[in-house]
C-alpha cells in the first residue's frame, strides 16, 4: 500500500514507510480503526460545529455519558480530540484542522462515489 503526498512534485515514488518507518503506518492504520465506527464518526462530526460537552454528544449520538466519555478516551488518545475541563464538566473539540480535513475529504470521497 501507497500513501503519498498528492501532486508532491517529487521524482521518484514515496511511501510513508520508506519516509517515516512502520510506526506512522501502523499509526496511520489506527486512525482509520477509529474512523471505523459509526458512532465516532458521529461524535467527530457533532465536534465539526464547535466545543461540545459530554452530555450534549450523549444526546446526540443516543448513547450514556459512560459510553461517550469512553469513545473519547480513545478519540483522544489518537489526538483527534482534546478536553478543556470547568469544574465537574468536560468540553470536547477537535484537536485540530488535520481532523476537520479527514472527515471532510471522507465525505467528499463518499459523496463522489455516489453521484
Amino acid at each position: 500500500m501507497r500513501l503519498a503526498e498528492p501532486s508532491s512534485g517529487t521524482t521518484g515514488p514515496e511511501t510513508v514507510e520508506k519516509s517515516n518507518g512502520p510506526l506512522v503506518v501502523d499509526a496511520i492504520a489506527d486512525i482509520f480503526k477509529l474512523l471505523g465506527d459509526p458512532t465516532r464518526v458521529r461524535m467527530l462530526d457533532a465536534l465539526t460545529h464547535g466545543e461540545r460537552c459530554v452530555c450534549d454528544l450523549a444526546t446526540i449520538v443516543g448513547l450514556t455519558e459512560s459510553a461517550v466519555s469512553h469513545q473519547l478516551r480513545l478519540l483522544r488518545a489518537a489526538r483527534l480530540v482534546r478536553v478543556r475541563r470547568a469544574g465537574r464538566h468536560a468540553f470536547y473539540t477537535l484537536d485540530d484542522h488535520h481532523v476537520v480535513g479527514l472527515l471532510h475529504d471522507a465525505r467528499k470521497h463518499v459523496e463522489e462515489a455516489r453521484a
